[in-house]
């Protein structure tokens, strides 16, 4: 004998409720690999981005770039969109129009992988995770978050080391570095 649900008969003179069509959210997300101090992964790292989305921005639309650059370029970027001389971790454009929850984001995130190796060493992390660690940075930014002021980069900061752990417990951000041809023979 098979179990059946009956249907509840429709009151006379009304119409099913319809429900409102269910907003298609894109994550479209580009990485681009300019610079030659060590191999990346870029389709895992492209992976751990897309998780981040994901997670941090589930019902907002996305578009945003991400380059990995080398020091010179980092140092011309800085001076011409900061202001400041010389190389530095990451930069972050901000092209979008606003900062409210659901609003889309729409960026271009510079991540300079030297700065990364340098700054792994200086707090005894890997690079991987400083590289990381950048794009949950620039996200951040993208979202309303400062850290030109104390208080606001304590709550940064706080935020960043949250997502990455999540990030780290998900990723095994290791694997972004990509192994020398020597290393494979």
């Amino acid at each position: 004998m098979r179990n059946t649900v009956a249907k509840p008969a429709k009151p006379p003179g009304r119409r099913p409720l319809q429900s409102a069509p269910t907003p298609v959210v894109t994550h479209d997300f580009r990485l681009f690999n300019r610079q030659r101090t060590r191999r990346v992964d870029t389709r895992l790292l492209s992976q751990v981005m897309q998780g981040l989305l994901a997670r941090m921005l589930p019902a907002t639309d996305v578009d945003l770039t991400a380059h990995l650059v080398g020091p010179p370029e980092m140092a011309q970027l800085n001076h011409d969109h900061v202001g400041h001389e010389g190389s530095t971790d990451v930069i972050t454009l901000d092209y979008g129009v606003g900062t409210d929850p659901g609003q889309a984001v729409v960026g271009e995130v510079f991540l300079c992988v030297a700065d990364a190796l340098e700054q792994a060493g200086r707090f005894g992390t890997r690079w991987q995770s400083e590289l990381t660690r950048y794009l949950v940075h620039a996200l951040l930014h993208l979202r309303g978050y400062d850290d030109l002021s104390a208080a606001p980069r304590r709550r940064m900061k706080a935020a960043e080391n949250r997502w990455l752990a999540r990030l780290e417990r998900d990723f095994d951000l290791r694997k972004i570095a990509r192994p020398t041809k020597l290393a494979r023979e």
